[in-house]
């Protein structure tokens, strides 16, 4: 296909206007002011559209979907307990694949092409992927409350193994499993030490939630003398490619360990706005060469994965944090939804829009009363944009939405089991 005459986002977040951008299989093949002379296929016009690199969730439990807006009002602690686990003790595979393919429809609608996941059903999860279209790096979470059950026990363990030996590179890489952690509370050293090495030996990356509550921070500093993020670094996890999610409380220390490692955050600041959990300080982790990415969390605590949303709250709240209006430029909450969240994932050649790289792209409809005038561009994306504006998503190459319409879902049927299912757990609980 090829986009034409048309406003582009490119590679170093900055707007290009009246540019061509050809499509070859998966891959974007061209970027020029001229019309490649020997192009014949799809044309799409440009005019009153932008197109930008499409956005990359590195820490979602997509499908939580079922529980938007389940258990609201309360922090974080209670709302797991009293709340989440109980609903999703009665989740079955089915379940999770249409609540997954729910939260994928949500996702693509707002030009969101991959996702981090941590949750359960795993098998559940990779077929929703596979059939949409879509990429995604998925962990189970792992989680042990038995200080004497060996790693080899657990069933989080098991299915994560199983899954990585049967699914990592499914649908042409763009489904992989990930390792991951629940948390520091909810697992011991020693199966986190062993999963750490697991992970490490056969290439996988890691996920964990870090430093989400003050609570969390100080018990763990409690119970081992030494914050989560040092915790996870003595057992090993960060010798692996790591995506820590949340990392609110974090201390000087650990800002330092990030660094070292190259451990990306995941900044949810909606889900920890409406969970009261804190604002992490994205300033000082780019100021330490972090990679800080801005990610939905799940609905349940958010209650949508409309990034541009989330862009803009993020960009804000460190304004407000370090009372500098400098803080944080557009350019910077740009990358941190696109590029930061494919590093993330170790998608080296997603995330931009660049020749050679992945065809991952969404079209905006720039030609709206919101959107002008236009004194910058991308201020406009940042702090003007919704998640309605965009028209098209386009994952490797493949057109998984457009104007309305799911290309490779069918969202009345998923509409539906969604809420059969939503009305069968609450009439068990």
């Amino acid at each position: 296909m090829l986009f034409e005459d048309i406003s582009i986002l490119d590679e170093e977040m900055k707007v290009r206007e009246h540019q061509y951008v050809s499509v070859e299989k998966d891959r974007i093949a061209y970027i020029g002011p001229e019309r490649p002379k020997e192009f014949t296929g799809e044309v799409i016009r440009g005019q009153g559209r932008l197109l930008m690199p499409a956005f990359y969730n590195p820490h979602a439990h997509t499908p939580m979907t079922l529980l938007r807006g389940y258990g609201g009002g309360l922090n974080l602690n209670d709302w797991l307990t009293t709340m989440i686990f109980p609903f999703e003790a009665h989740l079955t595979p089915e379940d999770v694949y249409y609540s997954m393919q729910a939260g994928i429809a949500e996702m693509l609608r707002f030009g969101i092409v991959s996702t981090t996941d941590m949750y359960m059903q795993g098998e559940s999860i990779v077929k929703a992927v596979l059939e949409t279209g879509m990429k995604s790096n998925i962990g189970l979470g792992l989680v042990c409350f038995d200080p004497t059950k060996k790693l080899e026990e657990l069933p989080d363990y098991i299915n994560s193994k199983y899954l990585f030996e049967n699914y990592h590179g499914a649908g042409d890489d763009r489904v992989r499993i990930d390792m991951a952690v629940h948390a520091e509370y909810t697992s011991n050293p020693t199966v986190v030490r062993g999963f750490a090495e697991y992970s490490k030996s056969v290439g996988a990356n890691m996920h964990v939630h870090l430093s989400e509550t003050r609570k969390e921070h100080e018990e763990c500093k409690s119970r081992h003398g030494k914050t989560p993020a040092k915790y996870f670094l003595d057992l090993g996890m960060f010798e692996s490619p790591t995506t820590a999610a949340h990392c609110v409380w974090l201390e000087e220390e650990d800002f330092d360990i990030f660094a070292e490692k190259g451990v990306t955050v995941a900044s949810c600041p909606v889900s920890n706005l409406k969970l009261a959990s804190g604002i992490c300080d994205a300033k000082k982790m780019l100021e330490k060469g972090i990679n800080v990415g801005v990610a939905t969390d799940g609905v349940s605590s958010n209650n949508n994965t409309n990034m541009f949303e989330e862009m803009k709250i993020f960009t804000l709240l460190q304004k407000a944090k370090h009372l500098d209006p400098t803080v944080i430029t557009p350019e910077q909450g740009l990358f941190a939804a696109t590029r930061a969240g494919a590093l993330s994932q170790n998608r080296p050649d997603c995330g931009l829009l660049k020749e050679g790289f992945k065809a991952d792209l969404i079209v905006l409809d720039i030609d709206q009363p919101h959107m002008k005038p236009v004194h910058s561009m991308t201020d406009n994306l940042v702090y003007s944009a919704d998640g309605g504006d965009v028209e098209m998503t386009i994952c490797d190459g493949k057109i998984l939405y457009n104007n309305g319409e799911f290309t490779t879902l069918d969202i009345e049927k998923v509409e539906f089991e969604t809420e059969r299912s939503r009305k069968r757990i609450l009439s068990e609980l």
